[in-house]
C-alpha cells in the first residue's frame, strides 16, 4: 500500500463502512436484542479495532436552572475484537445480548437507539444508529395496568438525572401521573420510579399532596407536600393480578393523603 492510500484510508476516504441490521426493532426489558454488523471494505487495506454496540438514549440534566438534553449510554457490548479488512471485502458479524437489568422504556417518546462504530484512528464518523422500541416487561406493566385501573392519567415519562438513584445509570426514569376522580382533590400528581430487584419490583413513588386550607397552601410552597414512598412488590404479588396490585396502591396513597 503506497503512503498516499494510507493516508487516505486514515482519514475516512475510501475507508470501511459499517452498517447494523437488528432482526427486529421491538423488545420488551429483560429480552435480547440481535442482528449482523456488516463491515465493507474500502479503496485499501485497513485494520479495524474492536467493534462494539452501545444501547443510547438521552435524559435531562438541570444546569443554571435550565434543563439540558444530554446523551447517555446504558449498556456497551463488544460485537468482536479486531481484525485485517481487504479491499472490497464484506464481513458478516451476527450478535445478540441481553438487555440489562435497569434501563428506560420508551413510553411517550422516550428515544432509545443502538448505536455501532469501528475503532478506526482518525475516521470520520464511522457509526451506525438504528432506534428501537424498549417496552415494559410483565412487572411493570402489571403496575402500569393497576395504576390505570385508579384512574391516573400518565402525563409525561422523562429520563432525569440522578446519579444516587440511578444505579449504573446516571439518570432515573419518572412517570408522571395526574389523578383521575378517585384522587381528584387530594392528589396534584403522582411519579412513580421502577428499580427491578430480579423477580420483584420496587417502586419509589412521590405523592404530590393538593394543598388544602391554609396550613396546606404554606406546605406547597415550603414543598412539604410532597411525600416519597418506596414499596417492594414481591414476585407473588405482582403475578396475582392488576386489580389486587391496584388495591395496594390505593391503600399506600391514602396512607399518605
Amino acid at each position: 500500500m503506497s503512503f498516499i492510500k494510507k493516508m487516505l484510508a486514515s482519514v475516512g476516504i475510501g475507508s470501511a463502512q459499517i452498517n447494523t441490521e437488528l432482526d427486529v426493532d421491538e423488545v420488551r426489558l429483560g429480552g435480547e436484542i440481535s442482528g449482523t454488523v456488516y463491515v465493507d471494505g474500502g479503496q485499501t487495506e485497513q485494520s479495524i479495532g474492536n467493534i462494539y454496540l452501545k444501547l443510547k438514549t438521552n435524559y435531562l440534566r438541570e444546569s443554571n436552572d435550565r434543563k439540558i438534553r444530554t446523551t447517555g449510554t446504558i449498556a456497551k457490548y463488544l460485537v468482536t475484537e479486531g481484525f485485517e479488512l481487504r479491499p472490497g471485502e464484506r464481513k458478516q458479524i451476527p450478535f445478540r445480548f441481553l438487555l440489562p437489568e435497569q434501563m428506560p422504556v420508551t413510553l411517550h417518546n422516550v428515544p432509545i437507539w443502538v448505536e455501532n462504530g469501528l475503532d478506526i484512528e482518525m475516521a470520520l464518523d464511522p457509526k451506525d444508529e438504528d432506534l428501537i422500541r424498549v417496552l415494559p416487561d410483565a412487572k411493570m406493566q402489571t403496575v402500569l395496568d393497576a395504576v390505570d385501573l385508579l384512574g391516573f392519567r400518565l402525563r409525561e415519562v422523562t429520563n432525569d438525572y440522578a446519579p444516587r438513584l440511578g444505579g449504573a445509570l446516571p439518570f432515573v426514569q419518572e412517570f408522571e401521573y395526574v389523578p383521575g376522580t378517585k384522587f381528584r382533590g387530594y392528589l396534584d400528581e403522582l411519579e412513580i420510579l421502577f428499580f427491578p430487584r430480579g423477580d420483584a419490583l420496587e417502586l419509589v413513588m412521590q405523592i404530590d399532596r393538593r394543598a388544602r386550607g391554609l396550613s396546606g397552601l404554606f406546605a406547597e410552597a415550603l414543598e412539604l407536600d410532597e411525600r416519597f414512598v418506596r414499596l417492594p412488590l414481591s414476585r407473588e404479588v405482582l403475578q396475582s393480578s392488576p386489580h389486587a396490585v391496584a388495591s395496594l396502591l390505593e391503600d399506600v396513597i391514602r396512607r399518605h393523603l
